[in-house]
């Protein structure tokens, strides 16, 4: 299973190479829309994105109070957690 620390980093190789975000505006509490200037159509492709590599379908509903990278990071951790109990 991803850690915290692995997850956040994935997240951030995403954000640099899809949305061509500097990695150095790239923090747990970055807000997504407002600091790094990313939109819904953005959203679905990064939710693309973590459900490749999480190999996992991810609800819409589980990101509707997604605000910041740390929020992404904490949904995926939950998710893979989850999936770590079930198969458990």
């Amino acid at each position: 299973m991803l850690g915290r620390q692995e997850i956040f980093e994935k997240l951030s190789d995403f954000l640099e190479e899809l949305f061509e975000i500097p990695r150095e505006k790239i923090t747990l509490e970055a807000k997504l829309f407002e600091e790094l200037d990313l939109d819904s159509i953005d959203a679905v492709d990064l939710v693309v994105k973590l459900q490749e590599l999480t190999g996992r379908r991810i609800k819409p509903e589980n990101f509707k109070s997604v605000r910041t990278v740390g929020d992404i990071v904490d949904c995926v951790e939950a998710l893979l957690a989850t999936d770590e109990a079930v198969q458990a």
